[in-house]
């Protein structure tokens, strides 16, 4: 059996301590709540370049 091949697209499961750090960090820089920056790092990825433009707006919306 042959193993699937990586296209770049997918993205690199990170520890959930990983991601609730990058969550943590991206609340208290943006303001937002810790739920709703791990929402954003859920949709956008923890190392998106438009992660904090994102949480910016996200917070601008709200």
């Amino acid at each position: 059996m042959s193993k699937p091949t990586a296209t770049g697209n997918e993205r690199r499961a990170l520890p959930e301590d990983a991601k609730d750090r990058k969550a943590l960090k991206l609340a208290e820089t943006t303001d937002l709540s810790q739920g709703q920056a791990r929402e954003l790092i859920e949709k956008h990825g923890i190392d998106s370049p438009e992660l904090e433009k994102e949480a910016k707006r996200f917070k601008a919306e709200g």
